[in-house]
Order: C-alpha cells, then sequence, then structure tokens
C-alpha cells in the first residue's frame, strides 16, 4: 500500500513539474517572441498598404496620435523606426550613402539621410516597402522633426501638421492638471487636435467617429499602465529585462500598435512574463554582477555586439533615458478620461511629451529619478554624431552626476546608424576599463 502511495504520489510531482516547466516555457522570453512577429506584421501591413497604393500618415514616437489618425484607420509609418531598423540589419551604410550622393550633409542627422535614401528607391525597405505618405503629424518635441517632415512636403506635395506642445517653462516647472498654466497650456493643444481631425476628414473622406476614438484610446489606457507597470518591476534583482536589448522590441510595439486592441493584449501578458520572472528570480542574464543606465540613443550598427561588451563582464542595463522619451512619454502611465476623449487626448499629449522632452534636454534629472529605485552601479552615456538634440548636455549632466553622487561614469561616443564613426575596438578598451574600475570601487567599499 506505502509503495502505492508513494507511486502515485511520485506521479503527481512529474505531472505538476510538466506543467511548470511548460508554463515556463510559455512564458518566459514571450515578450520577446510576440513582439518581433508583432513587429514582421505590423511591416506586412506597410508593404500591402504600399502594394495597393493605400494611404498613410507618416509620423514620429514623440508625439505620434495614433489614436486620432487610427480613427481614420490611417496606418501609421515611423520613419524613425524605418531608418533604425536599417542600422540593425547592417545596411544603413548604403541608405546613408546613397542620400549623401543626392546633396545630404555627413555632418545631419542619420535617421533623416536613411529616410531619404527610402524615398528614393521608392520605399524599398530592408523590412518591406514602405507607402508613400498621405499627410505627416508631427511635434516640435524635437527640432529636427520640422525639416524632416518639410522633406516629404516638397517631394510628395501633402500636407503638413505641426502640434505645438508647450514644454516645460525651466528646471522647476511644475505645473499640474487644474492649474492655471497648464490649462492654458492643455486648451492651446486641444484646439490643434480638433485642427488635425478636420485634415484627416479632409484627407481620408471619412466622418470622424468619436466612439471609435475611445475604443482606440482604451488600448491605448492598456499599453500606457502596462508600460509603466513593466518599468517599475525592473527595479527587482536579478532586473528581468534588458532596457536596451529587450526594451528596443517593446518600444517597436509601443509605437506601432499604440491604440490598437493587439497592442494593449500583448503588454499585459508582458506585464504577466515579468512577474513570473520576478517572482521565480529569473534575470535578464545569468548571473547579474552590475546594474546601469543607459543615457541616449543606442549603437544600432553592431547593436548586438554593444550590449555582448557590457554583459561579458555581468552588466545588464536595467534602465534608460531612451525607455522614456523613445515612448512618446508612455512611461508616465497617463489614462486617458474616455468619457471627455479630446479633451484627455490633449492632456496626455502635453504630459507625456513635455516628459519626452525633458528626459532629453535634462537626462541628470532622469538619471537620479531612476537611481533612487533602481540600486545603481553605473551610468553609461552615448553621446552620438547624428543627433546634436540628445547628445547636446551630456558632459555637463554627466560631470554634475559624478559630482553629486559619486557613481561610476563612461562616455562613449559613436552613433546610432553610421557605422564609419563607430570603433568597436575603442569601444571595448574603454568598457573594459570601466568594469575593472568598478570592481575596484567595490572591493574598496567592501574593505571600507
Amino acid at each position: 500500500m506505502a509503495e502505492k502511495n508513494q507511486s502515485n504520489g511520485s506521479a503527481e510531482n512529474n505531472r505538476v513539474k510538466a506543467q511548470t516547466d511548460d508554463l515556463h516555457d510559455t512564458l518566459v522570453g514571450r515578450g520577446n517572441r510576440d513582439g518581433a512577429q508583432l513587429f514582421r506584421d505590423w511591416f506586412e501591413e506597410l508593404n500591402h498598404t504600399a502594394e495597393t497604393g493605400g494611404q498613410s500618415a507618416y509620423v514620429f514616437v514623440m508625439g505620434s496620435f495614433n489614436e486620432i489618425l487610427k480613427t481614420f484607420d490611417l496606418p501609421v509609418v515611423f520613419p524613425e523606426i524605418n531608418s533604425l531598423q536599417t542600422a540593425v540589419r547592417r545596411v544603413s551604410h548604403e541608405f546613408l550613402s546613397e542620400a549623401e550622393d543626392y546633396g545630404y550633409s555627413p555632418d545631419i542627422c542619420g535617421y533623416v539621410k536613411a529616410d531619404v535614401a527610402v524615398q528614393l528607391r521608392g520605399g524599398d525597405h530592408p523590412m518591406g516597402k514602405i507607402p508613400k505618405p498621405s499627410l505627416a503629424v508631427y511635434t516640435n518635441a524635437c527640432n529636427t522633426y520640422i525639416k524632416w517632415a518639410e522633406i516629404w512636403e516638397r517631394m510628395y506635395k501633402i500636407p503638413v501638421f505641426t502640434i505645438d506642445v508647450p514644454g516645460s517653462r525651466d528646471v522647476h516647472d511644475n505645473s499640474a492638471p487644474g492649474e492655471r498654466h497648464f490649462e492654458n497650456d492643455r486648451r492651446y493643444v486641444e484646439a490643434q487636435i480638433h485642427e488635425l481631425i478636420k485634415l484627416c476628414e479632409k484627407v481620408t473622406g471619412k466622418k470622424f467617429d468619436i466612439d471609435k476614438l475611445r475604443e482606440i484610446m482604451g488600448h491605448a489606457n492598456d499599453i500606457s499602465v502596462s508600460w509603466k507597470r513593466i518599468l517599475e518591476l525592473n527595479q527587482n534583482r536579478p532586473s528581468l529585462f534588458n532596457a536596451l536589448t529587450d526594451g528596443t522590441i517593446y518600444l517597436g510595439v509601443a509605437n506601432g500598435f499604440r491604440g490598437e486592441e493587439a497592442g494593449g493584449r500583448y503588454f499585459k501578458e508582458l506585464v504577466e512574463e515579468m512577474e513570473y520572472k520576478a517572482k521565480h528570480g529569473i534575470g535578464a542574464i545569468t548571473e547579474e554582477k552590475y546594474r546601469l543606465v543607459f543615457v541616449g540613443v543606442p549603437c544600432y550598427p553592431i547593436f548586438r555586439r554593444f550590449n555582448e561588451m557590457f554583459s561579458e563582464w555581468g552588466g545588464t542595463f536595467i534602465h534608460s533615458t531612451y525607455l522614456w522619451f523613445a515612448s512618446g512619454g508612455a512611461n508616465c502611465g497617463f489614462e486617458y478620461d474616455l468619457k471627455n476623449p479630446i479633451a484627455s487626448l490633449a492632456e496626455g499629449t502635453l504630459l507625456s511629451v513635455r516628459d519626452a522632452m525633458d528626459s532629453m534636454f535634462h537626462q541628470e534629472r532622469a538619471v537620479e529619478n531612476m537611481m533612487k529605485d533602481f540600486s545603481v552601479d553605473g551610468v553609461i552615456y552615448h553621446p552620438i554624431k547624428s543627433c546634436r538634440t540628445v547628445s547636446t548636455g551630456l558632459a555637463d549632466g554627466r560631470r554634475y552626476l559624478t559630482d553629486k553622487h559619486d557613481i561610476a561614469t563612461l562616455f562613449l561616443e559613436s552613433d546610432m546608424m553610421d557605422r564609419r564613426v563607430v570603433s568597436e575596438a575603442q569601444m571595448k578598451n574603454r568598457i573594459d576599463a570601466f568594469f575593472e574600475g568598478l570592481a575596484s570601487r567595490r572591493r574598496h567599499k567592501e574593505t571600507v
């Protein structure tokens, strides 16, 4: 009898273990797998739109207004994402050279030049064919956006719409919803949204549907709430995802699928995965030794190798300013009021785009906020040739941070697109020296 009970117990244990293993295999890594597939689906849709001659809207990550555009069934094209994909796939040099041969300076934004080459090629791109724009919508969050959109205006004779989002007045600007200055700014943005709606009606020939807008904004809420939770969960030890590599996948879905049911569902499931990993102590790398924050835009020409030079030392990126400004401020976790959708969209735009701009122009404040809760060992600054907007002031921010907090920092200069100014060997030497210094600092603290 005892042997029979023991046999039954063993079978039950095996069944439970099998279920646990299945759950582990299903959840761990699901975000990366599903995110990559959604990304491919998105480009397939754009390819279909291009092949069939359908309409599309060109937008940017900081203030895309997906909510309005998708109410009119306009596929959204993110030229920033298209450009970085050429670098990840190691063909950006071809696109940059073509744009420079056409007359664009080597000194201007690499994203712009790669996109120009895509347009000159009739939309041909490594991920598929990119449709021509029917209109372009952008904010003033990045000064390059304005001149970039003028290129499409000249090429395609399309309407270009600017949403002027008032930024923070100064470093101590804490105006909040309900306060006079904030409400004046909110009404200013709201008036522009009404103008955008009229333009979309004219371009598409469709009547604006406010109930459809509410539905889309509900899905956007799911993404914002989940994104904020995911970032918070990476305070865990060990960290649950790599902000540089995994985070870039999450950003792609957050932008491309903002306002779509598939996007909301993806991020809810991503929270489920991260909570499972936190509960079971599953980290982003096998042995986490150093927790790092990344400031700037990633080095896409050697994207995977760049990260490996840190992970080989047990370093992992637990957060980055990129996860803030490249998500358009979705990190704020702002939830739209679906009862007052347009007024709430204006409020959310003001808060999120302003936060995105602040995280670019005042990186030291963003890093200080991260340091409060994320147990940071070091900060990696990555100024790039292609983007003065992101890179300006990084040296001053680094000096401020080291003086005030005595934290280890590393300054690595390269580019987000142009491999001609990326020296892997030089980078590795400086990264190795940085980690040797980190190890020395740790030993010193342990002996004091």
